[in-house]
């Protein structure tokens, strides 16, 4: 099997280093991209496997590539990489259609680690793909439709784009009507991976929110998890 190309835009050249040293001794090939304009080419050129996007670049963004990347590609793993600690810019990255995001400065192992759960996300999905459908192409959350294929939900003449994962989540609170669903059951079936961060999900949720909501359709369960309020 090919190792995965793992494209780094990162203006700061120490940082784009460090990661792709280390990315380099897990076995990756990696790609780097000093600002948004050279990784929007260097994606073209080289078709990675998994994007590592900088917010904050001269030129084009981090949001800027991911927007583009997306409209080519909505299934390749991104990462965003951010410096910020508002909770609106690590919103907005999702909605971009962001899978994680890790907040500078960062530790490598735990870069590696979130890669490397991207990277297996993204292989079972390609396996999925390749099984017939086991589930119809819509189903209903409140008086949405969620669209798989399209990746969309509609209300009437509303419409609004979603990502896998938030397809994923929808999915999952629609098949428990009313359940509380506690955080690690969330992250597992979902996420499939034991070490991410509950704060991951949290982000994700507050996306879906701005999205779908009002009326509230995803309650908060203190202590436990998240409900499906269903109408």
């Amino acid at each position: 099997m090919e190792p995965y190309k793992i494209l780094i835009a990162e203006d700061d050249r120490n940082i784009r280093a460090g990661v792709a040293d280390a990315l380099e001794l897990e076995g990756y090939i990696p790609v780097e991209a000093p600002d948004g304009g050279a990784a929007l080419r260097l994606y073209h050129e080289h078709h990675p496997d998994l994007l590592l996007l900088d917010i904050m670049m001269p030129g084009l963004s981090g949001y800027d590539v991911c927007r583009r990347v997306r409209q080519d590609d909505p299934l390749i793993p991104i990462i965003m990489l951010t410096a910020k600690g508002e909770e609106f810019d690590k919103v907005l990255g999702l909605e971009l259609g962001a899978d994680d995001y890790v907040t500078k400065p960062f530790g490598l192992r735990e870069l590696a680690a979130r890669i490397a759960a991207q990277l297996r996300r993204r292989q079972s999905e390609k396996e999925k793909a390749s099984l017939p459908p086991a589930a119809p192409d819509r189903f209903a959350f409140g008086r949405w439709e969620i669209e798989r294929c399209r990746l969309r939900a509609v209300r009437g003449d509303e419409s609004t784009g979603l990502t896998l994962r938030e397809i994923a989540l929808l999915e999952l609170f629609a098949a428990h009507p009313g359940e509380a669903l506690s955080r690690d059951r969330i992250m597992k079936e979902v996420w499939g991976a034991s070490f991410q961060s509950s704060r991951t999900l949290d982000q994700h949720l507050v996306a879906l929110r701005r999205k779908l909501e009002p009326p509230r359709l995803i309650e908060t369960v203190y202590g436990i998890g998240y409900r499906y309020a269903a109408e």
